[in-house]
């Protein structure tokens, strides 16, 4: 494996347990695509480090069981937003 593909992998795997952060978040931080992340971390990484890669599994279990509810405050805040510019227009 490349060195920075390598350094990269252990880059995102750092800022996913630092932030607890989801692969879309992370893709953003790192100018990549989401399919890069999981791809780093759940191909790569575990040769690489694989106690790691079981922390990172875990954030992203968690975050993949919270998805629905990050969705639903999204589309509550999206409407919510639109009624107070109906009111003022």
């Amino acid at each position: 494996m490349k060195d920075y593909i390598e350094k990269r992998v252990i880059e995102i795997a750092r800022y996913i347990i630092e932030e607890e952060s989801t692969v879309r978040q992370t893709a953003r931080v790192f100018g990549v695509s989401k399919s890069t992340v999981h791809k780093d971390v759940t191909e790569r990484l575990p040769k690489i480090n694989p106690l790691v890669a079981n922390q990172v599994k875990n954030i992203l279990e968690v975050n993949k069981a919270e998805r629905h509810i990050r969705g639903g405050r999204a589309t509550k805040i999206k409407y919510k937003g639109d009624r107070v510019a109906e009111a003022k227009g």
